[in-house]
C-alpha cells in the first residue's frame, strides 16, 4: 500500500494541528469547508505555560552501604553544608565524611497543570568525578526543590516550589556496567510534593490583544467549562490582562492536559444559534470522513451536550478510524454510548489503544468501569496494566483492584483477574506493585537478594521460603511463608524492606527463573504508532493494524523479554510523537545523561546553550565541569 502525500493531505494535518496519531492515507478529500467555520479561541490565542519546569536541588544520600564518598571541596558541598546547618545538624561535615553517605544532584519535573500536592518522581545522579560507587540501598533526605536560572555569571534561586525524598530505585543490572554510570543514577517514584499548582495560560496573538477580546475568551470558555471550588460552580477561565488569560484543568481533563487545551482552542468565540446548527451539520460531515474525523471530533467535543448527537452518528461508521474519534469525544462528554467502541479500540489496535483507555478512565460511568473490568483478563499486557491504571484513575477505592499501602513504602494490588499470571512493577510514576492473579508462586530453589540486609532462600522441592535480615545493630530476624509470591512480598516488607528492596528481589528471581510467571516493568500502551487506513470503501484497517492481544503481540513481548529479563528498569527510547502521551500513561521527563548508550532519547528544538526541561541548570553545570 503506497502512502498519499498529496496538497490535501497536509492540508489536513495543517489544519487539526497536533494529530494524535501519525495516519498515512489514500483517501484525500474536499477540506474547503474547514477555511469556513467560526472564530476559535485558537485564531486569537496560543496556550502558555505548558513545558515541564525542571525543579533542582543539591542532596544528601544517607544509608550507602560502604559505597559514598566525602565530596571534594566545591559550591556543591558548601551549598549542601549550609542547608544541614538550616536544619539543625550540628557537625555537618562529620556528616560528609562517612562511606555511606553521598552528595548528590535531585532534579524533579513540574507537568503543565499540576496541583498542590501532586507528587512526580524524582531523579538522583551524582558527578562523574565524585568517588561515590554506588547509590543502591540509599535513602535520599528532605530536600527543597527551586527553579534555577544563569544571569551573567551567577546561579539565582527562584522559590521552593516542590519538596522531596525517599528511598532511590537502582537498576538491579547496574553493577555489571562497566564503567560503573548507572549505578550511581536512580530514581525516586512519587518522592517529590508540589507546593504550588501551575495554571495553564492562553496568551492572545499580539494583532488580537486587547481587554474586550480577554473577555470574550474567558465568556465562551467558561459557558463551555466549569468546576466548583468549596461547593460553588467556578468558569475555568480567567482574563487577567489584554495580554493573557489563567486557566484551570477541568478535572476530566486532569489525566490528559494536552487534550484539554486542544478542545479549549476549539471553542467558538460567538455563534449565533443559527450558525452553531449550520456548523454541526458541517462537522458531521466531516466526522464520517477518516480524513477530518479526528479535527472534527474535537470540535464537536468542543461545543458540548449539543453535539452528542452527532457524535453518535459516527459510532455507526463503517470505519474504526471514524468510530474510534468519534467515541473518545463522547467519552469526555460522559455519554456510556462511547464504551463500546472504546475497548474495542484499546484490545484491538495499539495506535488508538493509549487515548482509548485514557478517555474510558475520564468516564463517570458504568458502562466505562465494566468495559475497563474486562480488559484486565486479555493477554496483552500493556492492555491489561492501562486497564488497571485506568480503573485506579477512574476510581482508586474499587473492589476489583483496590489495593493496600505495604509498610507505608508502595502501593500494592493482588488481583483476582483471568488471563494469564503476571507480576507488574513501575519504575515511574508512583511505587506500585500489581499481582494479575493471587495464587502465584516461586520455583525453588532460589536464593535472592533484598537489598544490603535482606536474604531469601529456599531449597529445591521446599514448600516454605525463608525471609531473613541480618543487620550488625540488629538482631536477626525471620520470617518462614509459603513459596507464594505475595507471601514472600510481604514477608519482605515486614522485615523492613523498601519498595526498591522488592523490585530487587523479584528482577534477581526472574533472572534465575524462578519468578516462572511474566514479569513487566511499565508495561504502559505508548502514543506515536502508526495506523494505516486500508483502501476507500473497505470499512476497515489494513492488517497491519494487528490485534493487541494477538500471539504475533504476545510473541514480540516475550521475545523481549528474553533477549534481556532486566530491561525496562532504565527509561526506554522515546518516539516521536506530534500528540505527547496523555499524562495517565506518560513518563517522567529524564535527562538524558541518564540514559543508556546508545538509547534514543529524542529530539530537541532548544538552541545550543539555551536551557531544557530535560536538564536543568546544575545538571548542564556539573557536565561542562565534569567534561572539563
Amino acid at each position: 500500500m503506497k502512502p498519499v502525500t498529496s496538497g490535501y493531505f497536509w492540508l489536513a494535518v495543517l489544519l487539526a494541528g497536533c494529530n494524535p496519531l501519525f495516519v498515512r492515507t489514500q483517501s484525500p478529500e474536499d477540506l474547503e469547508s474547514l477555511l469556513t467555520e467560526a472564530e476559535l479561541v485558537g485564531d486569537l490565542a496560543v496556550a502558555a505555560n505548558t513545558a515541564p519546569v525542571a525543579v533542582e536541588a543539591i542532596g544528601l544520600v544517607t544509608g550507602l552501604s560502604g559505597t559514598g564518598s566525602d565530596p571534594a571541596p566545591s559550591p556543591e558541598r558548601a551549598e549542601i553544608i549550609a542547608e544541614m546547618q538550616t536544619r539543625g545538624v550540628a557537625k555537618p561535615n562529620r556528616v560528609l565524611e562517612s562511606p555511606d553517605t553521598a552528595v548528590a544532584l535531585v532534579v524533579g519535573y513540574l507537568r503543565p497543570g499540576i496541583q498542590k500536592g501532586d507528587r512526580f518522581d524524582i531523579e538522583v545522579r551524582v558527578p562523574s568525578q565524585s568517588e561515590t560507587t554506588s547509590l543502591r540501598n540509599g535513602w535520599l533526605m528532605e530536600c527543597r526543590l527551586r527553579e534555577r536560572r544563569i544571569f551573567g555569571a551567577q546561579i539565582h534561586d527562584g522559590p521552593i516550589l516542590a519538596l522531596c525524598e525517599g528511598p532511590i530505585l537502582i537498576d538491579p543490572g547496574a553493577e555489571r556496567d562497566e564503567n560503573g554510570v548507572m549505578a550511581n543514577r536512580g530514581r525516586i517514584l512519587g518522592g517529590g510534593v508540589a507546593l504550588k499548582s501551575r495554571p495553564l495560560q492562553l496568551v492572545l496573538r499580539p494583532e488580537n490583544r486587547d481587554v474586550r477580546t480577554s473577555d470574550r475568551i474567558g465568556k465562551a470558555l467558561n459557558q463551555r467549562f466549569h468546576t466548583f471550588s468549596s461547593g460553588i460552580k467556578t468558569g475555568v477561565a480567567t482574563p487577567k490582562t489584554d495580554e493573557y488569560i489563567e486557566l484551570i484543568v477541568h478535572p476530566r481533563y486532569k489525566d490528559n492536559v494536552q487534550r484539554y487545551l486542544q478542545v479549549v482552542r476549539s471553542v467558538a468565540v460567538s455563534e449565533t444559534s443559527a450558525e452553531r446548527i449550520q456548523r454541526l451539520d458541517i462537522l458531521e460531515r466531516q466526522l464520517l470522513d477518516p480524513v477530518t474525523a479526528a479535527t472534527a471530533a474535537l470540535r464537536l467535543e468542543a461545543i458540548g451536550s449539543d453535539a452528542i448527537d452527532t457524535l453518535r452518528q459516527g459510532l455507526e461508521a463503517n470505519d474504526p478510524e471514524v468510530r474510534f474519534f468519534a467515541a473518545e469525544a463522547l467519552a469526555y462528554l460522559d455519554d456510556s454510548e462511547a464504551t463500546p467502541a472504546l475497548g474495542d479500540a484499546a484490545r484491538d489496535e495499539p495506535a488508538f489503544r493509549v487515548f482509548a483507555l485514557t478517555a474510558l478512565s475520564a468516564m463517570d460511568d458504568f458502562a466505562a468501569y465494566e468495559e475497563l473490568h474486562k480488559l484486565l483478563a486479555v493477554n496483552s499486557a500493556e492492555t491489561r496494566y492501562g486497564a488497571f491504571r485506568s480503573l485506579w484513575a477512574m476510581n482508586p477505592h474499587d473492589s476489583v483492584i483496590k489495593g493496600e499501602m505495604l509498610g507505608d513504602q508502595f502501593s500494592y494490588h493482588v488481583l483476582d483477574v483471568g488471563g494469564p499470571p503476571m507480576v507488574h512493577v513501575t519504575r515511574s510514576y508512583r511505587p506500585e506493585i500489581v499481582l494479575f492473579g493471587k495464587d502465584q508462586q516461586f520455583a525453588t530453589p532460589l536464593t535472592l537478594d533484598a537489598g544490603k540486609s535482606i536474604m531469601i532462600n529456599a531449597r529445591e522441592g521446599d514448600e516454605h521460603v525463608t525471609v531473613s535480615r541480618f543487620s550488625v545493630s540488629e538482631p536477626d530476624q525471620k520470617r518462614v511463608v509459603s513459596t507464594r509470591v505475595d507471601d514472600v512480598i510481604r514477608a519482605i516488607v515486614e522485615l523492613g524492606g523498601t519498595y526498591p528492596d522488592v523490585v530487587q528481589a523479584l528482577q534477581q528471581a526472574v533472572e534465575i527463573r524462578s519468578l516462572t510467571t511474566r514479569f513487566e516493568v511499565d508495561a504502559l500502551p505508548r502514543a506515536g504508532r502508526s495506523y494505516e487506513r486500508g483502501p476507500v470503501g473497505d470499512g476497515d484497517a489494513s492488517e497491519s493494524a494487528g490485534d493487541s492481544g494477538s500471539a504475533e503481540d504476545e510473541a514480540s513481548d516475550d521475545a523481549a523479554r528474553e533477549a534481556n529479563p532486566l530491561d525496562g528498569v532504565l527509561p526506554p527510547p522515546e518516539l516521536e510523537s506530534p500528540h505527547p502521551t496523555p499524562e495517565l500513561f506518560s513518563e517522567p521527563q529524564a535527562d538524558s545523561s541518564s540514559r543508556p548508550p546508545g538509547r534514543r532519547t529524542g529530539s530537541s528544538s532548544a538552541r545550543e546553550g539555551e536551557p531544557t526541561a530535560q536538564s536543568g541548570w546544575l545538571g548542564r553545570i556539573w557536565a561542562r565541569r565534569n567534561s572539563s
